[in-house]
């Protein structure tokens, strides 16, 4: 009689667990491989910027010098209202810049110069009047009320009005997004980092300046300085042209 050949081994089956596991990760890698796109931003490219942007965000510019002004002039207090001012306009201007619209600036640029044009006349107005004002013994003078308001919306105006920020920022964002990953998500990421950390420095600048007004409570100093430092944010603006 013939005899018949053994039957092949069945293959062991997997494991349910494991078996959810693998087919979880075939799904992740056939989306990866239908949108040629990893979902996160490579630590070295944002090492690279938060290593950038702080460089540059000690670099004083018209922000710092509005923004130390007035806490030599007025106190810290006044200084970080004025961060805040500032802190809202650069929202604006990294959403706009997230969102892809880059391009009003151009469309809006007699506006732009019209309205940057305004806050340097009024920047330089008020450091003419700084620099000219008696001195004042602050030892002695109890602080003169301000309105918050006030020198909040100053702080946003002057932001808000430099032409260079919008450009600035459509021209280095993009330099630390990754071409393998979704590029929407990583400019959130930068945006809101470099947000973060012109918060953290520009208070620095406030409370350091703060501690400086006690230094200069007596003479003309305080006022040289407060008018030096207006006029500065002033040229500053004046100066900001677009490329």
């Amino acid at each position: 009689m013939c005899r018949r050949p053994p039957a092949p081994p069945r293959p062991s089956r997997p494991s349910s667990k494991g078996s959810a596991l693998a087919g979880r990760r075939r799904a992740w890698h056939a989306a990866v491989r239908t949108n040629g796109r990893t979902p996160a931003l490579p630590v070295d490219l944002y090492l690279g910027f938060v290593a950038a942007t702080i460089v540059l965000i000690l670099i004083p510019g018209p922000n710092v010098a509005l923004i130390v002004a007035n806490s030599v002039a007025h106190g810290s207090r006044y200084g970080l209202v004025t961060v805040a001012g500032t802190s809202v306009a650069l929202t604006v201007q990294l959403a706009l810049t997230v969102a892809g619209l880059s391009a009003m600036l151009s469309i809006m640029a007699t506006w732009f110069e019209v309205l940057r044009w305004l806050g340097v006349a009024y920047l330089l107005w008020l450091g003419i009047k700084a620099w000219r004002a008696p001195a004042i013994d602050l030892a002695k003078t109890a602080p003169e009320p301000r309105a918050a308001r006030a020198i909040a919306l100053r702080g946003f105006l002057v932001a808000l009005t430099n032409p260079k920020t919008l450009l600035f920022f459509g021209a280095f964002l993009p330099q630390f997004v990754s071409r393998d990953a979704a590029p929407l998500g990583q400019l959130a990421l930068l945006a809101g980092t470099f947000l973060v950390l012109a918060i953290v420095f520009d208070t620095v600048w406030a409370m350091a300046a703060g501690r400086a007004r006690t230094l200069l409570a007596r003479g003309r100093w305080r006022n040289r300085v407060t008018g030096g430092l207006l006029l500065g944010a002033g040229l500053g603006l004046a100066l900001a042209r677009r490329p």
